[in-house]
């Protein structure tokens, strides 16, 4: 039998509470790769947690740092990145994932989003009066980002992490490699 060929470099994208670092991990481990997830690299790089970066910096501070790690991280070879929910924000961000990996857009519902990110308060976007409809307004903005970036849509749902890493790695079986290694 034939070892599967996955991409070499596989890029997850999606608002935050889709699933990124949690279907990361095992899609990293099923497949032999390294994980990294862009949001942790950020604050090893800086000391800092991400809401006191947006604290001291404010988002555009963050933006910038997130860019530059991306810039690095999205060139290294073997490894599922799952980047923070407003990556693809920036258009710099989008071509780069674009050109250098296979995206993943991990979709779940509203509902599951704010119920999976209620109690994380390292999401300093979600501190606010109405979270629901901030996470709302954020998913209206982003969307077509996501779209945009996508080789694949995956609507994570309320299925378990290991029919839902099964299922994307039967996708990503003999996919062609878009980056050059």
């Amino acid at each position: 039998m034939n070892k599967p060929n996955f991409p070499s470099r596989i890029f997850l994208v999606g608002p935050m509470g889709a699933g990124k670092t949690t279907i990361g991990l095992k899609l990293a481990e099923n497949m032999h790769k390294t994980f990294i997830d862009s949001d942790h690299e950020i604050e090893q790089n800086t000391g800092a947690t991400i809401p006191l970066i947006f604290d001291l910096e404010g988002e555009q501070g963050f933006r910038e740092r997130e860019t530059r790690v991306l810039s690095d991280l999205t060139q290294k070879n073997h490894i599922v990145l799952a980047t923070g929910g407003g990556a693809v924000i920036k258009e710099e961000n989008r071509k780069m994932l674009m050109q250098r990996g296979f995206v993943i857009y991990l979709q779940a519902p509203l509902d599951q989003l704010l119920e999976r990110t209620a109690k994380d308060r390292n999401r300093p976007l979600l501190q606010t009066e109405n979270p629901r409809k901030t996470l709302s307004d954020l998913l209206e903005k982003r969307e077509l980002f996501y779209k945009e970036v996508a080789d694949l849509i995956f609507e994570t749902g309320k299925k378990p992490i290991r029919d839902i890493v099964s299922e994307i790695t039967k996708m990503l079986e003999n996919t062609p490699n878009k980056a050059s290694a």
